[in-house]
């Protein structure tokens, strides 16, 4: 889900560039916390760094502290300095796959994040989908991590999209991902029942397994095929997630033997994303991970139509980076 950004900088002060960044609450985050919300939102941002950013540098019509209870269709903003963007795919990259009153899903390509934050501003999902449809006509009722492709299901109008969210937070959606792996395994399904708690000793934002203090996931693993390349063992794999927890289905194909190929958190090396997110990769470990994004593809999905409530399914064939590692 949400992307991964650097937030150790201060206060804006008197000679930097500021940029009012908004926030639209979305309805599954109603009665959280601001603080809660916003720690979501900047991933990488300490609580007590949220806190200060609510303090100094939040915009509202409203009184908001860090202890204010957020609800569905609440709009404030927050100065930010302003940063040169990464590139990120252009809006002609993020394909339509259907469209009506209610819903538009869209298959949304890897490396384009899902909402603005301190390091992206203009280049997300939110802004591209403002700009083809207008202002809040399609809203996002989940998110899927910047560096995985695929589908990405909006509401077209508040009810809509509180409907949706009302669905993901049920778990009453299915979802199924394709995922390139390293290894192949011996047989052509499996299962991964592994409790997932959030934090680990080197990435605040990533996830573990832990027994005592995690919560239940599973995940149902098929083999959709095997192949080699330069020599080496890898596998195409579809994946069920019967829940839906942060980071899921990347932990637990890592847990089970085969981690996905670019995966900078869970793959070869847990110091990996550390020198990522300071530019401190080597040409060593970008050789090993064999792709610059986790090969993770969000392939077909099925919910109850808000409107019609009659069950309907999207399918987003696997992306072209993925197609081209299995024929290379």
């Amino acid at each position: 889900m949400a992307s991964v950004e650097h937030e150790h900088e201060g206060p804006p002060t008197g000679g930097d560039e500021i940029a009012l960044i908004s926030y639209t609450v979305e309805p599954n985050y109603s009665g959280w916390r601001l603080d809660r919300y916003l720690c979501e939102k900047i991933r990488r941002a300490s609580r007590e760094r949220v806190k200060e950013i609510i303090e100094n540098d939040l915009v509202c019509d409203k009184k908001l502290k860090a202890s204010s209870p957020v609800w569905p269709g609440l709009t404030f903003q927050l100065r930010r300095r302003v940063r040169a963007e990464p590139t990120v795919p252009g809006i002609e990259h993020l394909k339509e796959v259907y469209v009506d009153d209610w819903l538009v899903v869209v298959d949304k390509p890897a490396g384009l994040p899902m909402h603005p934050t301190a390091r992206y501003h203009l280049g997300t999902l939110v802004t591209q989908l403002d700009q083809r449809y207008g202002k809040d006509r399609a809203s996002p009722a989940h998110r899927l991590d910047r560096e995985t492709s695929g589908l990405v299901v909006c509401g077209r109008t508040l009810e809509a999209t509180q409907r949706l969210g009302r669905l993901f937070h049920d778990g009453l959606v299915d979802k199924e991902y394709l995922a390139l792996v390293e290894g192949q395994p011996k047989d052509d399904a499996f299962d991964v029942d592994a409790p997932i708690a959030e934090g680990t000793e080197l990435i605040r934002i990533a996830v573990r397994i832990d027994a005592n203090e995690g919560r239940p996931a599973q995940t149902h693993f098929r083999v959709v095929a095997r192949f080699e390349r330069n020599g080496e063992p890898f596998s195409l794999l579809r994946a069920f997630p019967r829940t839906g927890r942060q980071h899921q289905i990347r932990i637990h194909a890592s847990v089970a033997g085969f981690p996905l190929v670019g995966d900078k958190m869970y793959g070869p090396d847990p110091g990996y994303f550390d020198r990522f997110t300071k530019h401190q990769l080597e040409p060593e470990a970008w050789e090993r991970l064999r792709l610059a994004r986790h090969a993770l593809h969000a392939a077909r999905i099925s919910f109850r139509h808000p409107g019609t409530r009659e069950t309907v399914s999207f399918d987003a064939p696997l992306a072209d980076d993925l197609i081209a590692f299995m024929q290379s």
